[in-house]
């Protein structure tokens, strides 16, 4: 699964831009899961957090184990 951690996020929309199926905007202009939104691959997941300016997007593992990126 991915994770946003809000206090981290710093707006960037990239992963909005990446994926607009599956984050949005929240009314804070942080970033947030669309509820009900495109479930991502494992890939697409870790190209988001990657691609994440401010690192706020984090990935763990069916165990519940955070995902190095």
């Amino acid at each position: 699964r991915i994770e946003v951690v809000a206090n981290e996020c710093m707006s960037s929309g990239k992963c909005i831009g990446d994926f607009p199926q599956a984050f949005g905007f929240d009314e804070d202009e942080l970033a947030m899961l669309v509820e009900g939104g495109l479930v991502l691959s494992d890939q697409d997941m870790l190209r988001a957090a990657r691609n994440c300016p401010s690192q706020a997007l984090q990935i763990f593992d069916d165990d519940g184990e955070q995902v190095p990126t």
